[in-house]
C-alpha cells in the first residue's frame, strides 16, 4: 500500500489492516515452510507494508 492511503485511514482501520497482514504474513510462512510459496517476495512485501502501518500509528498517536 502506498503511505498516502493509509494516512488517509484511521487508527482503528489502520490497526484492522496490520491484523489482516498479519494473518497473510503468518500464511506465507506456513506456505514457505511446506513448499506450496507461488511468490516468495510477497513475504518481504507484507513485512515492509505492517511496517509502514505501524510508523503511521505511531505519527498519529503522536499529533494528536
Amino acid at each position: 500500500m502506498r503511505p498516502s492511503e493509509l494516512r488517509e485511514m484511521t487508527i482503528e482501520e489502520l490497526r484492522e489492516k496490520e491484523r489482516e497482514l498479519r494473518k497473510e504474513l503468518f500464511n506465507l510462512r506456513f506456505q514457505k515452510a511446506t513448499g506450496e510459496i507461488q511468490n516468495p517476495m510477497r513475504i518481504r512485501a507484507v513485512r515492509k507494508d505492517i511496517a509502514r502501518i505501524l510508523t503511521i500509528i505511531t505519527e498519529k498517536e503522536r499529533q494528536g
